[in-house]
Order: structure tokens, then sequence, then C-alpha cells
């Protein structure tokens, strides 16, 4: 006799939704720590000291007093060393500081593609990803390994013709992370409503959520260009620059939108008030999430915006210390992470 096959009750009950949201929001918050020990290790200059890209191999540190001679070796060749850490007198000692920044962030990065790569293929192989998700998922995990390829394609900036990494593959690495990291909370809270309600109804993002969003990731794409141009240094007052409410010193030989990515002063004008425009648009994201039923997305929304706005003022105040610099970056992570906690509650389905 032949046995039915399953129903599609007994195969929902199989899957296992919550398991996989707990599983990429643990994700999620490692590509949230991968992000500011990244932002350490850009404000320490630790990037350029690792001058290899090996995916493999170069898990494993230096071990030997040699093995040390020869990471160092390779260091001395690029021009950072060359022009502004070797006429300073870098020792030894001094560049395994940077080296092992350098280190625990592509460490994190391998240690994340393993926490994701091994129990999603554990829920494949028992068939426990629910109907629709599995697409979801692979695509997370391959934009993760884009991910360290643009790392890698960023450091290469660095290693030759110029003594730190291009601003503008910076800017794409870290929009990259941010934009990672935002997916794996949007398919966890996808997964999570389907383990309450036993019904797949995903979140759809609408066109004016969809224009909030953006306007916040033009704030962070400024954001990043403030670091690789260094711009945060250009003026420590606030709210005027030196005085001015509009720098002196910009360079516009090239135009208008050069200027505007390339040079310090305007980029650092444009990320100081561009930021009011992002407020305006995440004040109306935390509206439409309070209206949609989420009170605490809408807390979570104005908090982490608040505390971003006094955390980035004293930064520049400051002269941009590294403690101030690495809690600013990692509050406009929390600030991404809420915004797309709204903007999925406020894009929820209604029953």
């Amino acid at each position: 006799m032949v046995s039915p096959a399953p129903s599609a009750t007994s195969r929902t009950r199989r899957d296992r939704p919550l398991a996989l949201s707990n599983l990429l929001l643990i994700v999620a918050a490692l590509v949230f720590a991968l992000v500011v020990v990244g932002g350490i290790t850009r404000l320490t200059e630790s990037g350029l000291s690792i001058t290899e890209w090996k995916p493999v191999a170069g898990a494993i540190p230096p071990l030997s007093h040699a093995d040390w001679v020869r990471a160092f070796d390779l260091y001395k060749q690029i021009p950072e060393y060359q022009q502004v850490n070797g006429p300073a007198g870098m020792t030894l000692a001094q560049f395994k500081s940077i080296y092992w920044w350098e280190f625990v962030h592509r460490l994190l990065g391998r240690v994340i593609g393993i926490v994701f790569a091994l129990p999603l293929l554990w829920f494949a192989v028992r068939r426990q990803i629910p109907p629709g998700y599995g697409w979801k998922l692979v695509a997370l995990f391959v934009l993760g390994g884009m991910q360290g390829a643009l790392g890698w394609y960023m450091v290469k900036s660095g290693l030759s013709g110029r003594t730190d990494v291009s601003h503008l593959r910076l800017s794409a690495h870290l929009m990259l992370a941010l934009f990672i990291m935002g997916s794996l909370i949007w398919v966890a809270l996808d997964l999570r409503r389907l383990a309450r309600d036993g019904a797949d109804r995903p979140s759809r993002l609408t066109v004016s959520t969809g224009v909030m969003l953006a306007a916040l990731a033009v704030q962070i794409l400024l954001g990043a260009w403030v670091a690789g141009l260094n711009a945060g240094q250009v003026a420590n007052t606030w709210p005027l620059m030196d005085g001015r409410l509009f720098p002196a010193g910009v360079d516009w030989s090239r135009g208008p939108l050069w200027a505007a990515a390339n040079d310090p002063f305007l980029v650092h004008f444009l990320h100081r008030w561009w930021a009011w425009a992002a407020v305006v648009a995440l004040v109306l994201l935390a509206r439409r999430a309070r209206a949609a039923g989420s009170r605490a997305a809408s807390i979570a929304i104005h908090s982490a915006f608040g505390a971003q706005i006094l955390i980035g003022i004293a930064t520049v105040i400051e002269g941009v210390p590294i403690a101030l610099a690495a809690l600013h970056q990692a509050t406009g992570a929390l600030v991404v992470a809420a915004a797309i906690w709204g903007a999925h509650t406020a894009g929820r389905p209604r029953r």
C-alpha cells in the first residue's frame, strides 16, 4: 500500500521559521559587531596592515617571530609605510598592534560565514526551511561572500599609488554591510510572523517608506565619505564650521559634483546638514510604525537617531577621538536596524 503524500499541514510543522529567525538575528548581530570593528580598524589606520588576501590560510595569524617579520616586510612595501609610518619610525611592536585589528576584522567575517552556512545547511538537509525562503537565505549568504570580495577590492586601492584606501570603495563596503544587516533583520521579522500566525504574510517595502530609507542611506553614504576623507577633522566647531555656515576652502576646480564627493570641507558640510533631512524622514517613519501598531519600533527609531545626533556633535567638537568616532559608527548601525524594524512594521499586510 502506497503511503499518502504529506499534507501541507505536516510540511508546515516540519518548518522551523522561529529557529531560522533566531539564526538570522544572531548573524545580524555579528554583522553589527563587524561594522564596529571595521570602524575601529579604519580609525586606527590598521586596514592596510595585511597586504594579502588568503580566505583560508589567512585565518591563521603569524605564529613565530619569522612570520611576523615577513608580514612586516610585506607591509614595508606599500606607500602607507614608506611615506607615513616608516618615516615616523614604526617598530615591529607597533605594526603588531595595527595588524591585530585588521586580523580580527577579517576573522570575524569568516566566523559570520561559518555561523550562517552550517546551520543553514542543517535546516536545508532536514527540509525545515519554509517555502519561499530558500532563495532569500541563499541570496543573503551570497551577499556575505560579495562583501568579503568588496573588502579586498577596497584594501587593494591602498596598496599602491596612495597611502590610504579609496573613500568611495570604503563607502561601498560599509553600505553593503549595512544592507546585509538590514536584510537579515527584515527576513527574520517575516519568519517570526510566519511562526506566530502560521501563514506567510511578508512585509512589503512601500514607495514612501523606501524614500524615507533612501534619505537615511544618503546620510550614511556621506558619513562614510567623511570617514574616508578624514573630513571630520577639518572643523571642530558646531553648528558653524570655524565661524562660517558654509566652509571656506572648498575646491571647486573640478566641478560641483566632484567636490560633493571628494572635497573634505564640502562633504563635512553636507553630512552635517543632510542629517536634518534624514531626521525628518525618520520621524515620519516612526509615525508610520506607530500607526501600524508598533510603539516599540517608534521609540527605537527616535532613541537611535537622537543619540546619534548628540554623539556626532560631540565627535566633531572633541576632534574625532577614536572612542567617540567608533561609537558614532556603531550608533549609526543601530539607527539602520531601528529604521528597518519600523519600515517592516509599516509594510505589514492588513489582515
